[in-house]
């Protein structure tokens, strides 16, 4: 069978990766275009196209998928399905209904929750403990199609996004792959999603990555695992400082103070929140690298008293 390839970022290069291992015929990939990246605005191809053209596989960057032009693209590739990895772009009808298969998209939430452009990010900072990835047949809603398969994982006190970024990608790309057995042999079951437990992810904004220690220690601590990496920032003497490993603890204080500070080998900072603390193992201060706890405190003027805001 003939798989076109729809995605973007790290998460859907592993994923292609995955299959393209296992032997599935990719004839071609859709991906975003090349984007200036860094200091020097180099133009940058997204991980999906690196790996593409590393294997051979043609790559289209298309600017829209409404026109003469991908039509053209779809019926000189004739793909038997389009799977859709984190691509950032709503497919119209006239892709979704083009294949044999149509289209396929791999979700990283348990659908109907956390439709939308950041699941995994949300699911950490609201404190789920468990989380998971669907496999879902496409329709022209955002995340609302009938659910193919799923596969639930947890989420541990000890995650962040990084972490569940990864664990997703893999568990993603084994339940992709095996789906699209049952999709060819005509096996697999479609089970329309109830709208009634639907929520919504809505991307990261800097507002949200602001830590706000007015909340309680374990609130805070998720919202600052679910935006790591980068972290979350707050500020001392006026100068930005990310937390970027961080736990919930005892302890009390006025919100934002810090009221222990451990300067000894990695060493770590208790801040207060509304109630308990977290504690701060690695951070990231203005115009600095990353760095533990314990250099911050024995290079900088930061004490039990101080306050974070």
């Amino acid at each position: 069978m003939k798989i076109m390839f729809m995605g973007t970022p790290e998460i859907a290069a592993h994923v292609l990766d995955y299959l393209i291992e296992n032997g599935r015929n990719i004839c071609s990939v859709v991906t975003r275009e090349d984007k200036p990246k860094g200091r020097g605005n180099v133009m940058t191809p997204t991980p999906v196209r690196v790996l593409a053209e590393k294997n051979g596989i043609r790559v289209y960057t298309p600017k829209t998928l409404r026109d003469e032009e991908f039509a053209k693209i779809l019926n000189d590739e004739a793909p038997d399905i389009i799977v859709v990895v984190a691509y950032g772009k709503i497919l119209p009808k006239s892709v979704l209904e083009f294949s044999k298969f149509g289209c396929v998209n791999l979700h990283v939430s348990l659908l109907p929750k956390y439709r939308g452009s950041a699941p995994m990010q949300r699911a950490i900072m609201n404190g789920e403990t468990e989380t998971g990835v669907t496999v879902m047949h496409m329709d022209e809603g955002l995340d609302t199609g009938d659910i193919i398969a799923v596969e639930k994982f947890p989420i541990k006190d000890d995650d962040n996004l990084e972490t569940i970024h990864d664990r997703s990608a893999a568990v993603g790309a084994v339940l992709l792959n095996s789906t699209l057995d049952e999709i060819f042999a005509g096996r697999a079951t479609r089970v329309k999603q109830n709208e009634s437990e639907a929520t919504y992810a809505p991307k990261i904004e800097k507002s949200d990555m602001k830590i706000d220690f007015s909340l309680d220690a374990r609130t805070v601590s998720c919202k600052i695992r679910g935006v790591t990496p980068p972290g979350a920032f707050a500020f001392h003497n006026g100068k930005m400082l990310k937390i970027i490993s961080v736990e919930a603890v005892s302890g009390s204080g006025k919100p934002g103070e810090v009221i222990f500070a451990e300067p000894k080998g990695e060493g770590y900072i208790d801040i207060a929140c509304r109630s308990g603390a977290i504690r701060a193992y690695v951070l990231v201060p203005e115009g600095k690298g990353r760095m533990s706890a314990g250099d911050y405190l024995r290079g900088r003027k930061i004490q039990k008293g101080d306050i974070l805001s």
